[in-house]
């Protein structure tokens, strides 16, 4: 007796189709799993014997084959158990033949017939849509199955209630598409009192989706600066909102199968390796980086994360992709995020505080940031210094304007910029924001007048500005025309991008 149903694979959001094949042969009695699954499918042996227990059903005493073809695709995860069990049902004629045909699988068992929560429903449900299948997934899985557009989702709280909904004695109710609630009380610009060339650097930043990297002080209200930074950003477009909720789906991140509404902000602790923030394990996850796509990647302590941790983001964050190569195992994440981070000066962090600093200055300073490599630096459009804030200053200090304010003013420059690209003919594959533009379509689209081109050669001669350098300080510069409304830089544009250049002690 021979039994088929759909499931799929995953390589990172990619979806590889994966066919459970059942077959009942004579013999002594075996229960074989093969086609290269891993620890977790092998031990859904025992889950599936016990769920199937659990609602009647004893399996035979055959000899059971379970094949998961492709058979060369290295198989992992606790999601086949729901098609294994449903295979076998069908091998054992509780199904008709075709009854199953049409739909992808994909849920684990509880050992009493419930359907558990598994990561990666969202992917798999949009390759079935895509292929014009339906989907049998877990309950709790089902608001997240429903964006998909699959034609016929089913949603099941238990084993049973799948085999009761295709035999047409409980009709399963189609789930409604879930979203996740907007976080209430998020951090306002206007608590930060002072620090106005750090709060129009952060304007900057957000208006063109630029890296930034402040310097300071401990207290001087660098991580406030950076925890405000999503609250300027501009909402997420529904294409945006369902590939970051592809991702987090993977990683298992979406609570109660709702949807990502806004743009992440993740701000891994400097402990982190290389596998944490770029991807990676034995089962190839997403890292921070990934997690943060479409949003903010904030990294607190720069120079206190390991150097191979940081020098691995060098090229997603050029490339807004990660790749994570193993050995059995190579997939790619999109890794589009702003990176915001924050360091001290040097290691004590009041190394321009002559009443504070320690014996060893300036050499301290010059030893803490040679940890960041001049690569890295690189692909980090604008570094800002700030001072330490005096307790007089504070009390003195009138409240900052709120985030909606900034906040619209950044929303008009997304507007400008996304305006800019649909004339330039840029398709939806395109750049996104001003921090992505490259080549000929950055000539294109950031003109100078004759003053701004003077200004920016002579300045890219005398620091020595490497072709990268040169670009983003040609991106900021797009960034403030577009703040200020203009469509050709100005030589005050340009004078501003490079002074966030050349903000620190850092090399420009």
């Amino acid at each position: 007796m021979h039994a088929r149903i759909s499931t799929v694979a995953f390589l990172g959001i990619d979806i590889v189709d994966v066919d459970v094949q059942v077959h009942l042969g004579g013999g002594v009695g075996a229960f074989l799993l093969v086609g290269l699954p891993d620890k977790t499918i092998a031990e859904s042996r025992e889950r599936v014997r016990a769920a199937l227990a659990a609602i009647g059903l004893a399996l035979p005493v055959k000899r059971i084959t379970i094949n998961l073809s492709p058979a060369d695709l290295h198989k992992e995860g606790s999601h086949y158990d729901l098609p294994i069990a449903l295979g076998l049902m069908s091998a054992m004629g509780i199904f008709a033949p075709d009854q199953l045909d049409g739909h992808v699988a994909i849920g684990e068992l509880a050992l009493d017939g419930r359907l558990r929560a598994v990561a990666g429903v969202l992917p798999a449900a949009v390759a079935a849509g895509r292929r014009g299948r339906g989907v049998i997934c877990p309950e709790a899985c089902g608001g997240e199955a429903a964006w998909s557009g699959a034609g016929d989702v089913v949603a099941a709280p238990t084993l049973v209630s799948v085999v009761n909904h295709f035999k047409g004695t409980q009709v399963l109710a189609a789930p409604t598409p879930r979203m996740a609630e907007a976080r209430t009380g998020l951090p306002d610009l206007a608590d930060v009192k002072g620090q106005e060339t750090a709060r129009r650097a952060l304007e900057v930043a957000a208006a063109g989706g630029h890296n930034l990297l402040f310097v300071g002080p401990p207290g001087a209200g660098k991580s406030m600066l950076a925890r405000r930074l999503p609250g300027l950003l501009p909402p997420l477009a529904p294409a945006e909102a369902l590939e970051i909720s592809m991702l987090h789906s993977v990683a298992g991140l979406l609570q109660d199968g709702r949807i990502v509404t806004e743009r992440p902000f993740r701000d891994p602790h400097h402990s982190a390796s290389v596998a944490a923030l770029v991807g990676g394990g034995s089962r190839a996850r997403p890292g921070e980086i990934s997690l943060a796509h479409g949003g903010v990647l904030f990294l607190d302590e720069l120079p206190e994360f390991q150097r191979g941790a940081l020098e691995a983001l060098r090229q997603p964050l050029e490339s807004g992709r990660a790749v994570v190569a193993r050995a059995n195992a190579h997939v790619s994440y999109p890794a589009r995020v702003q990176l915001v981070a924050a360091c001290n000066p040097c290691r004590c962090g009041h190394l321009a505080d002559p009443e504070r600093s320690c014996g060893r200055a300036p050499r301290c300073g010059r030893d803490y940031l040679a940890r960041l490599s001049g690569p890295l630096l690189d692909r980090i459009d604008m570094r800002l210094e700030l001072g330490a804030v005096s307790p007089e200053d504070l009390a003195q200090a009138p409240r900052g304007e709120a985030s909606a304010a900034v906040a619209a003013r950044v929303a008009q420059a997304w507007d400008v910029a996304a305006t800019r690209r649909q004339a330039l003919g840029l398709g939806p594959d395109g750049p996104r924001t001003n921090a992505e533009l490259d080549g000929r379509i950055l000539e294109a689209a950031a003109p100078l007048d004759q003053a701004a081109r003077r200004l920016l050669m002579e300045a890219s001669a005398r620091l020595k500005l490497s072709a990268r350098s040169h670009a983003r300080v040609l991106r900021v510069a797009r960034t403030l025309a577009d703040l200020d409304g203009q469509a050709t830089i100005g030589r005050p544009h340009v004078g501003e991008a490079l002074g966030y250049r050349r903000g620190t002690a850092l090399p420009p």
